[in-house]
């Protein structure tokens, strides 16, 4: 019978709308760790496994199979009791990709993984964390770095920020924090110190 592989080191990514998170998981891909993005589940699932589900709940939300997403946020937005309904659906599905991510991560004998989780501490998710890994930057960097998005306006990035516990918070419960403010290598430096000091810690 073959031994039980180990349970991976699970360190949890997150970070503000506009914080360098995506370029962060990037680095973590890049030293060969397993990483698993929670807003590509989002999407696939729009496209998929969710679609049924979100029409029943929101008709008219879909077309072609697929969610239409700017359809979709006007339906929730600023309403909480419509936003928990698509909660209550997608939340699920994407735990449940996850166990199949950890599971799969596990067999094939990964010491260390990264849930890429934009909303942690706001899900709940942090719970399933061995170390929390904050990408952050001042206030002013940040700020500039939204606005220049396309379609993205003073109210949107306000509202946005509104449903995100501030960054501030997050630092405080971080285990490792990601400085995004200065150039790419200085963050690739970051990750690098972030998996070696990893190596020498224990699951929670």
């Amino acid at each position: 019978m073959s031994e039980k592989k180990q349970q991976p080191f699970v360190l949890c990514l997150t970070g503000s709308l506009g914080m360098g998170k995506t370029t962060a998981a990037r680095y973590f891909a890049e030293a060969g760790v397993p990483v698993h993005d929670s807003d590509a589940v989002v999407h696939a699932l729009y496209e998929g496994k969710a679609v049924p589900a979100i029409e029943q709940a929101f008709p008219g939300s879909t077309s072609g199979g697929k969610v239409d997403r700017a359809k979709l946020a006007t339906m929730v937005l600023n309403d909480p009791a419509a936003l928990a309904r698509l909660e209550a659906i997608v939340h699920p599905l994407v735990s449940e990709s996850t166990d199949e991510f950890l599971a799969d991560a596990q067999a094939r004998g990964a010491s260390v993984v990264v849930l890429d989780v934009p909303l942690l501490f706001e899900t709940d998710t942090h719970r399933r964390c061995d170390a929390v890994v904050v990408v952050s930057a001042p206030g002013d960097v940040q700020r500039r770095r939204v606005l220049e998005r396309p379609g993205m306006t003073e109210e949107k990035f306000a509202a946005i920020l509104a449903k995100q516990l501030p960054d501030e918070e997050k630092r405080r419960r971080a285990d490792f924090i990601v400085d995004s403010s200065k150039d790419f290598d200085h963050a690739r430096g970051q990750v690098r110190d972030i998996l070696q000091a990893v190596a020498k810690m224990t699951r929670r």
